[in-house]
């Protein structure tokens, strides 16, 4: 996963004095062909919770997603504590990319703005525990901040709680894991095996979609089951004429 490594370098400004460092970005394959990790070295989300733009208009609370969704061919960002996980278009070319990511991210350090704007700043952490929370729930969201939610951070993506009801525990997968093709294999054998065995009473793991997400799934299957049953039966017999 961490084979393919390229460093730039940005003379950045010190908020202290005004000395220069040299600010590198160490790009991370993820599990997800279609994301990848970028890692400057600085910290990038103010607090240790994730924030994904999947929509430009969505990004204008963030300074740095929105230069990055200026590329043509983004469809997604993700910011961490200490990185950027940008999800691209399927036709899409890494190689006619990197450049611009590289500059854009640069160019928003060198700018002096912060990553994000004040509407974006001090939203509520999906895990954070309230008075409201029974004690099984605070159990999961105390596993997923402390085991789970950092694994997948590694491979540049993040996990949402969504709720917890007759012991299904809803979760929404985020950044590179969102379209991963192994997202089924995290869900099930990854965090549903960890949460099973120290909160019994957890009993299954479901992904959770977007409301748009949900209905696109819900057209890709009618669209799937209609070409189905357009394809002729392997028994049919095509007649040829002499």
């Amino acid at each position: 996963m961490f084979q393919h490594i390229q460093r730039s370098v940005l003379p950045q400004r010190l908020s202290l004095g005004m000395q220069l460092r040299r600010l590198f970005i160490q790009t991370d394959a993820t599990p997800n062909v279609h994301s990848l990790k970028f890692r400057p070295g600085v910290a990038v989300a103010p607090t240790s919770s994730t924030h994904e733009f999947m929509t430009a208009r969505a990004a204008m609370t963030s300074p740095l997603a929105k230069r990055i969704f200026r590329i043509e061919g983004v469809k997604g960002v993700l910011l961490g504590p200490d990185f950027i996980t940008v999800t691209k278009e399927e036709d899409a070319e890494w190689q006619l990319m990197k450049p611009d990511l590289y500059a854009s991210i640069m160019d928003h350090y060198s700018s002096g703005q912060p990553v994000l704007s004040e509407d974006g700043k001090g939203l509520p952490a999906d895990t954070l525990i309230t008075e409201e929370d029974s004690e099984v729930v605070a159990m999961i969201k105390e596993m997923l901040d402390t085991r789970i939610r950092p694994t997948i951070q590694d491979d540049g993506g993040d996990v949402e709680f969504m709720g917890f009801e007759n012991g299904v525990v809803k979760l929404k997968l985020k950044g590179a894991c969102r379209t991963c093709d192994s997202s089924v294999v995290t869900l099930k054998n990854g965090i549903e095996n960890m949460l099973m065995h120290y909160v019994p009473e957890v009993t299954a793991v479901e992904q959770a979609f977007d409301e748009m997400e949900a209905i696109s799934n819900d057209e890709f299957k009618k669209l799937e089951a209609s070409l189905k049953a357009e394809e002729p039966s392997s028994g049919s017999a095509t007649e040829v004429t002499k």
